[in-house]
């Protein structure tokens, strides 16, 4: 079992900051530098061969290229995000492909609730079909007005602005719709399913403390 969720044990949470109101869930610390947090190593792609798949309870599976996904309609997204290890950052603005517009153009119809999200390599994170058809979901190409860089997903991640990030995975390859709501990675290494930060859904089982200052560790953009 991965020991992330025990490395992160035994330090208090940061105090609430009373001037951010609600917009800040407990135990976050607002920054204003976007940390770089990812297990393995950065994959390394060739566009002209990426293809994302969307598989599974859909009546039928489809394989779309980059290309393909650039030809759908285009969306703009500003929210904030909200890592487990306590980071958070406001107003960050992506773009690119919303599921809702996608399976409506492609007309698919899902005939399950839950999604697997399958990410390289070999990384899964589960997800209801309500979170990403919401409206802060977006499957992202860009960031800042740039295309992602390589360390924060390029060239496709999720963005799943109501979650702690890791449910934002990097490196997206599949969504995969499924009958019965299923562990991904980290949920199977303690973490919670649905990972809600307002609600600090931190953690499957026992409550474990997540240092402050374990982010400022890692490296920044």
């Amino acid at each position: 079992m991965h020991n992330k969720a025990m490395r992160l044990r035994n330090s208090r949470a940061p105090k609430a900051d009373p001037a951010l109101g609600q917009r800040l869930p407990p135990g976050q610390v607002l920054t204003e530098r976007f940390p770089i947090l990812h297990e393995g190593t950065v994959p390394e792609y060739e566009l002209a061969t990426w293809s994302l798949r969307l598989f599974g309870k859909v009546g039928r599976g489809v394989e779309l290229s980059f290309a393909d996904l650039q030809g759908l309609p285009q969306r703009q997204l500003q929210c904030d995000i909200h890592c487990v290890t306590r980071w958070s950052k406001f107003d960050t603005q992506w773009s690119g492909v919303h599921l809702q517009d996608l399976l409506s153009e492609l007309d698919i119809q899902p005939a399950s609730r839950f999604v697997m999200a399958h990410a390289d390599h070999d990384y899964q994170t589960n997800l209801l079909l309500d979170d990403l058809l919401h409206p802060d979901s977006l499957l992202a190409t860009h960031y800042a007005g740039q295309p992602l860089t390589a360390q924060h997903g390029w060239p496709l991640r999720l963005v799943v602005a109501g979650r702690y990030f890791w449910k934002s995975a990097k490196w997206l390859r599949g969504l995969e719709f499924v009958d019965e709501e299923q562990p991904g990675f980290w949920e199977r290494n303690g973490f919670h399913l649905h990972a809600d930060p307002f609600t600090e859904q931190r953690f499957s089982a026992q409550a474990l403390d997540i240092a402050e200052d374990a982010w400022l560790e890692k490296e920044f953009d």
